[in-house]
């Protein structure tokens, strides 16, 4: 049994404030830390941390950026086989700030993460056609994606997108049918939709949204509110671990990484969005992306 992930792969630069700065402001942080991000390489480590076989299928550029992306993904033991290295590109990079409850804006340069194509999907296409998950995000072109999702769903895997970045035109229904299951947060579900979840009956009438457009199953991430699914035969809410918050940037790809391994271990949906739920809240009490995630063995006691 394997998990696929088809995505992004980053070098984080996150500065930790007191507060985040306004428009033309300029503010002392606290710490810094530089290491593994990218929605990809994050849900890949999430769901390696958990004891899942996980083969990751991305691109870093040639620079300086490359090697250390490379010793964080293998000292997680996640395999190196499928990261391809652009000749002439740049490994993406993120810069975050992280303010004091945890609050966060991010700018994204996607370097050799936009140039993900046709070719990857070829080179991958063994590990999608054994995949039991396929792990994808909005970081790399949507096309190839899209194709690499057709060969998962052709053999009987489940498909699951983080539509983030959402764009601002939002996804075709089109989009929304090619995959399984979907995990917009409140702002994404937003650009998807036209109005934007508040609360969690809001969230809960979005993911019904979702599913009539035709995703399977939709869930909805309300952060401290908890999560609302609409799938076959489940429309519920699952509450919100209580926890304190220092650093919320990989919350989301934890969450995500978290499902796949729970699914891809055959639990019903609302028992793997639980597992899922209890891995993003823990990673937000820890600094860092990929290295936020927590082992399974911190879950099930966290669960216990």
């Amino acid at each position: 049994m394997t998990i696929a992930v088809f995505g992004s792969i980053n070098m984080d630069v996150t500065a930790y404030m007191a507060r985040l700065p306004k428009p033309g402001e300029t503010l002392h942080g606290r710490d810094y830390k530089l290491g593994l991000g990218g929605k990809g390489a994050n849900q890949a480590v999430a769901a390696r941390k958990l004891g899942s076989d996980v083969r990751f299928i991305c691109r870093l550029g040639a620079d300086d950026f490359a090697k250390p992306a490379e010793r964080e993904l293998a000292s997680y033991g996640v395999d190196l086989a499928l990261v391809a290295k652009d000749a002439s590109g740049a490994t993406g990079i993120a810069i975050i700030n992280v303010g004091e409850g945890g609050e966060n804006y991010i700018s994204l340069i996607g370097g050799s993460n936009m140039a993900m194509d046709d070719t990857d999907v070829a080179r991958g296409k063994s590990a999608l056609e054994a995949a039991d998950v396929l792990l994808l995000q909005l970081e790399v072109p949507l096309a190839a994606s899209l194709a690499a999702a057709a060969i998962v769903r052709a053999r009987g895997g489940i498909v699951i997108l983080d539509p983030a970045p959402a764009p601002p035109e939002g996804l075709a229904a089109d989009v929304l049918k090619a995959v399984d299951i979907i995990t917009p947060n409140e702002t994404e579900a937003g650009l998807i939709l036209g109005w934007q979840p508040k609360s969690l009956a809001d969230g809960l009438k979005a993911a019904k949204e979702l599913r009539a457009r035709g995703v399977g199953t939709a869930v909805v991430k309300l952060g401290a509110k908890g999560v609302a699914v609409a799938a076959p035969g489940v429309e519920t809410i699952i509450p919100a671990f209580k926890v304190t918050a220092i650093d919320t940037v990989a919350a989301g790809d934890t969450f995500n990484g978290g499902l796949a391994h729970a699914l891809e271990q055959g639990k019903p949906i609302a028992e793997a969005l639980r597992f899922a739920a209890a891995c993003g809240a823990l990673s937000t009490t820890r600094k860092g992306a990929s290295a936020a995630a927590p082992t399974k063995e911190e879950v099930e006691a966290f669960l216990a």
